[in-house]
């Protein structure tokens, strides 16, 4: 079966009996000032945002994402640095370098893992990146991303996990790992683009019946840019770079929480 529902088990979500938003990552500020500035709104059920300057924090402060980074601290929402581990190849002294960047420049409250190794043989020198980055931030929030399931012990080197991130197409008849019923839902996120405005009920069941407290839902697809990139290729742009073309929908069916 594609779902996997705890027996007698709350639908939680960090702290609420209901689905979050972790926002993945807006545009720069300078390109998606709507987006940002909505993150502000009252009454978002808002876990986190991740803010990801230039592939990482960048090499200098940039002025836009301290303003918008500090109207969301000012806002009391959970900012986090991206940090791309590579699946698993950057050196640790590259990565912390890199979080003390943004600890420093953007007082982020913890860090989204990118690209995160999902493998048993990995899961040491991730164990002692995440315990490190801690230090950073004082006990900040971690996130691996490895957009599909890792094996169990990652659960104990993070925060949470995000066990897909993909299209909707996929996520309608994903499988989920039987280990992960052992956890409460605060602890698994989910990234779904290109769902449509009628399937956003069914996207939202399936999260919690598979277990995942914050989730990311997105009409949006990969799309390419229409110029070409560095090197002759044309760029891709992510889906959960702008908001999804049903926010103020998905806000007021996921904002009040849903009863399974």
């Amino acid at each position: 079966m594609p779902y996997l529902t705890r027996a007698g088990a709350p639908l939680s979500a960090t702290g609420a009996e209901r689905l979050g938003f972790g926002v993945p990552g807006y545009a720069h500020p300078l390109l998606a000032p709507v987006e940002w500035a909505e993150l502000t709104r009252p009454g978002i059920p808002l876990h986190w945002v991740v803010l990801n300057v230039a592939d990482g924090p960048g090499d200098r402060p940039d002025p836009h994402c301290l303003a918008a980074a500090g109207r969301l601290n000012n806002a009391g929402v959970r900012v986090l640095g991206h940090l791309d581990l590579a699946h698993g190849t950057r050196p640790l002294a590259e990565v912390i370098a890199d979080a003390r960047r943004y600890a420093d420049w953007y007082r982020v409250g913890g860090f989204l893992l990118g690209r995160c190794p999902a493998d048993r043989a990995r899961l040491a020198p991730v164990s002692r990146t995440t315990a490190t980055l801690r230090e950073v931030t004082g006990g900040g929030h971690i996130v691996l991303g490895h957009g599909t399931h890792p094996c169990p012990g990652y659960a104990d080197a993070a925060d949470q996990l995000v066990t897909f991130s993909g299209a909707w197409t996929d996520y309608r008849w994903s499988q989920v790992a039987e280990w992960t019923a052992e956890h409460p839902p605060e602890r698994f996120a989910h990234f779904v683009h290109g769902v449509p405005l009628a399937r956003l009920e069914e996207a939202a069941r399936i999260a919690r019946w598979q277990g995942a407290g914050t989730v990311f839902f997105t009409d949006r697809t990969d799309v390419q840019e229409p110029g070409p990139a560095p090197g002759g290729r044309r760029a891709q742009i992510s889906p959960y770079e702008a908001l999804p073309g049903y926010w103020d929908e998905i806000v007021s069916r996921i904002g009040p929480g849903v009863s399974e």
